[in-house]
C-alpha cells in the first residue's frame, strides 16, 4: 500500500531566519500615477442621472476622449485574447447604472456588517488581485452614476442602536478613481450626516488631499492598504509606493488643526506572504507605520493572509503571463465556503506562525489599537 506524501509547508521552503536581519531596500516615495483612461464609455441611462452630469464634466474638464453609446449594453470589449482584452479593460473607464441588484446589500463579515459598491473594476495592476474571476467580463472600471440613489438606500440597513458599518471598496480602488468619478467624495459626505453608520474604504493610492477638508464627521474610517516593501515593489503595479501610503495615512490621521483629515484610520496588511526573510520585512513595515502615526489616532488593523481559487489562478495567469506570484496549490490548504467553491489557503500550522507574530509585532507598537481580524 503506497504512503500518503506529507503535506509540504510553505515554511519547508523558506531560508531559516538568522540573528543579522535581513538588508531592507532603498525606501521609494513614488506616488501613484494618475489613472487616465484611453476610453471613457457613457450609457445613456448614465447622463439622465444628475451624479452622471457631474462625472461627465469631471471627465471633459480632464481632456479625455468620451464616447456616448447608443445602448446601454457596453459590447465590444473583448480583444484576441485575455492578455489584450484585459490591456483594453485596464484602460477603459464605463459610466454606467447601477442594476436593482445593486441595492440589495449583502453582509460582508469581517470587513464591515455590508457592501455597497460605487463602482466594479479597479485601475491598479496587482499581480494577486483578488477581482480576477470574480466579476463578470472583461475588468473594464465601472462607475455607478446613480451612487446617489444608493446611498440612500443604505439607511433601510442601519441598525437602530448599533454602529452598522459599509464597506465600499471590495470591487474597486475607490481613490484611484476619484478624480475623475468625485464617488468617494459623495459617499464621505452623505455617511457624515449619518450618526448611526460608518462607512469604511481602503487604498493603495496616495492622492488625499482633496479628501482633507470633507465634513466626514468622524464617520469615515480611511484605511490604507499596506505590505512589506518587496511585496509593494514586485506584485502591486500602478500603485503608490509604501512611503507614499504612509506619508497619506499620516495626511488623513492628523487633526483638522494641523492640517489633516482628522479621520479614524486603519492599516489593512494584506496580502501578507511568508517572503524569505518574511519577519524582518514586516517587522520593517510597522516599524516605519510607528514613526508615521507618532500622534494619537483612531487607529485599527486588518490582517488577510493570501489565498486565491482555481479560477483567480487561471484568470492571473493569463494575465500577468511572466507573473512571481506563488500559487503552488502543494504548499497550501483547501478551505470551502457553503457553496461548495474552495480557496487555498496557507496551512494551519503556517497560519499560526503568521497570526502569533503578527499579534505580537502590533501589539508591541500600537498597544491601544485593536487588530480587528485575522483572515
Amino acid at each position: 500500500m503506497l504512503e500518503k506524501a506529507p503535506q509540504l509547508s510553505l515554511f519547508d521552503s523558506l531560508p531559516v531566519l538568522t540573528e543579522t536581519p535581513a538588508p531592507q531596500p532603498s525606501i521609494l516615495t513614488r506616488s501613484a500615477r494618475v489613472w487616465l483612461p484611453k476610453r471613457v464609455l457613457f450609457t445613456p441611462d448614465a447622463l439622465e442621472e444628475e451624479f452622471g452630469q457631474q462625472m461627465f464634466e469631471r471627465i471633459s474638464a480632464a481632456g479625455l476622449p468620451i464616447e456616448i453609446l447608443k445602448s446601454n449594453r457596453l459590447t465590444g470589449l473583448r480583444g484576441a485574447d485575455e492578455r489584450e482584452t484585459y490591456r483594453n479593460a485596464k484602460n477603459t473607464l464605463a459610466v454606467v447604472k447601477a442594476p436593482p441588484s445593486a441595492f440589495r446589500l449583502q453582509p460582508i463579515p469581517p470587513s464591515a456588517d455590508w457592501q455597497m459598491n460605487l463602482a466594479e473594476g479597479c485601475p491598479a495592476h496587482c499581480q494577486y488581485c483578488y477581482l480576477a474571476g470574480s466579476l463578470q467580463g472583461p475588468p473594464v472600471v465601472r462607475a455607478y452614476a446613480n451612487l446617489p440613489q444608493m446611498l440612500q438606500n443604505t439607511a433601510q440597513y442601519e441598525q437602530p442602536g448599533k454602529l452598522t458599518t459599509f464597506e465600499v471598496s471590495c470591487y474597486t480602488d475607490v481613490l484611484g478613481i476619484e478624480h475623475l468619478t468625485g464617488s468617494l467624495a459623495e459617499c464621505i459626505r452623505y455617511f457624515g450626516t449619518r450618526e448611526g453608520a460608518q462607512l469604511r474604504f481602503v487604498t493603495k493610492y496616495d492622492q488625499v488631499e482633496p479628501l482633507l477638508d470633507l465634513p466626514h464627521n468622524g464617520q469615515v474610517r480611511a484605511r490604507i492598504s499596506l505590505n512589506a516593501e518587496p511585496v509593494t515593489r514586485r506584485l502591486e503595479g500602478g500603485t503608490a509606493s509604501l512611503e507614499a501610503r504612509l506619508r497619506a495615512m499620516r495626511q488623513l490621521a492628523l487633526p483638522r488643526e494641523q492640517g489633516g483629515g482628522g479621520y479614524r484610520v486603519g492599516a489593512v496588511v494584506a496580502p501578507i506572504m511568508p517572503i524569505p526573510d518574511w519577519r524582518d520585512h514586516y517587522r520593517h513595515l510597522l516599524d516605519r507605520l510607528a514613526a508615521t502615526l507618532d500622534f494619537e489616532c483612531d487607529l485599527t488593523a486588518e490582517f488577510i493572509s493570501h489565498r486565491f481559487t482555481p479560477g483567480s489562478k487561471d484568470v492571473l495567469q493569463q494575465w500577468y503571463p511572466n507573473m512571481s506570484l506563488d500559487l503552488d496549490e502543494s504548499t497550501r490548504a483547501q478551505k470551502r465556503n457553503k457553496f461548495g467553491g474552495v480557496k487555498y489557503v496557507y496551512q494551519p500550522d503556517d497560519m499560526r506562525t503568521l497570526k502569533q507574530f503578527f499579534y505580537e509585532e502590533w501589539q508591541q507598537r500600537f498597544p491601544q489599537a485593536p487588530v480587528l481580524y485575522w483572515t
